[in-house]
């Protein structure tokens, strides 16, 4: 069997692409739905997932996005391969109706073997957490940004068109069996391994008409999306941030007037940074240290609801982890005070009901009425009760950063 295409016959490698397409292709589709009915569960605040189902979800999301993966790089292969291959003509050419279909149909799963994974590809960069790519490359991707906007988007994108995609392989194959049972021609028989080959009628369809057509198609499918609402770009933070409670206006001596909190975990093996959009900070701080090196007080209240935790935000808010529902707020109260290593939040962080002693160090700029300060340090989520005791879905270690910037008054 040659290895190029001839007029009336297909060769070994356009052969081996259409098959081994076909085969991760049909790995990938059960292997997503299978993974996303797990994640469903798993991210469902309301049920307690073990750590046996989120090892097996974040292996089956892990597997599906590798195939497809693999998929686009095939699919790109295949189509520069063709780009310079006799195409063998259709053996039904005569029939413009059917003959039209068959070559949209052929549009359609080219471009959605490109558009399907990367739009799943953007949508793993654009997020943190849950299941890495088994590559060595991959796990970011240039000029995709992680915003939890773009993984909603590239998300809602890949679900519609992984549609267009089912539906075209359903066309194709209701077509070549068609061809087969009914017509009783080649098509499909040259696609299988041999030398079976097939006269094209002398009319044959043209491109513009079927690509025209498939363009019409995904435009259709998209702006029906879009109208339905599933395109916008509306992260799942954005919306919970909206709905958590909000937080009364500490009333201290040092008014925060712009800052940041972020947490950052270990989830699978990849670091997860999250943040809280709603936390206050009483801050009572001066400059001339009393006798035992107190500087003053702070107490941070943070509304737990308001977290974005990339992939695991809702799985956070779950039971078993800060139970939102019961607890929906942490509390960090400690002495600011100066040691040999320098300044310190000594104090107590409380965490659904555990409260455990804690220190953190700052750093502290003060100019005439403006304080700028930033520091952090590590807890062990288990003190406070948050997850299993087991490390190998979740990591023990929180990191925790603040930054802000205060005004006296």
């Amino acid at each position: 069997m040659p290895a190029a295409n001839t007029p009336t016959s297909y060769g070994s490698v356009t052969k081996t692409f259409h098959w081994l397409t076909a085969l991760l292709i049909f790995a990938a589709i059960p292997l997503g739905l299978i993974a996303n009915d797990l994640a469903h569960q798993v991210r469902n605040p309301d049920i307690a997932a073990s750590d046996a189902t989120l090892q097996w979800a974040a292996t089956l999301f892990s597997a599906h996005k590798t195939v497809g993966v693999t998929i686009f790089f095939v699919a790109l292969a295949r189509i520069l391969w063709a780009l310079g291959q006799t195409k063998p003509g259709l053996l039904n050419g005569d029939r413009a109706p059917e003959a039209w279909l068959a070559e949209t149909v052929h549009w359609l799963l080219y471009g959605s073997l490109i558009a399907v994974p990367l739009t799943g590809w953007v949508h793993h960069a654009a997020t943190t957490g849950f299941a890495p790519i088994w590559w060595p490359f991959g796990q970011s991707l240039p000029f995709v940004p992680q915003d939890q906007h773009w993984a909603d988007l590239s998300a809602s994108l890949h679900y519609v068109l992984q549609w267009v995609l089912i539906g075209s392989i359903g066309l194709h194959v209701a077509g070549a069996l068609k061809h087969h049972i009914i017509d009783r021609d080649a098509t499909l028989r040259r696609m299988l391994p041999g030398r079976t080959s097939g006269q094209p009628t002398q009319r044959q369809p043209g491109h513009v008409l079927p690509a025209l057509t498939a363009l019409a198609i995904w435009g259709a499918v998209l702006g029906g999306a879009g109208a339905l609402g599933w395109l916008s770009l509306s992260g799942d933070g954005a919306e919970r941030a909206t709905t958590a409670p909000t937080l009364e206006a500490a009333q201290g001596e040092w008014q925060v007037q712009d800052g940041s909190l972020e947490i950052t975990v270990l989830q699978m093996g990849s670091e997860v940074t999250g943040s809280f959009a709603d936390w206050t900070a009483d801050i009572a701080y001066t400059e001339t240290p009393d006798a035992t090196g107190k500087h003053g007080e702070v107490t941070v209240v943070i509304s737990i609801g308001s977290l974005t935790l990339g992939s695991v935000t809702d799985q956070a808010m779950g039971a078993e982890y800060f139970n939102v529902e019961n607890f929906p707020t942490a509390r960090f109260t400690a002495d600011l005070v100066s040691t040999d290593q320098g300044q310190v939040a000594q104090g107590d962080l409380t965490i659904r009901d555990q409260s455990v002693p804690v220190e953190m160090p700052f750093e502290l700029q003060i100019d005439g009425d403006t304080a700028q300060a930033t520091g952090g340090l590590s807890v062990d989520r288990r003190n406070f009760g948050i997850g299993s005791e087991g490390t190998d879905s979740l990591g023990a270690t929180v990191d925790i950063q603040f930054t802000l910037t205060a005004t006296r008054g």
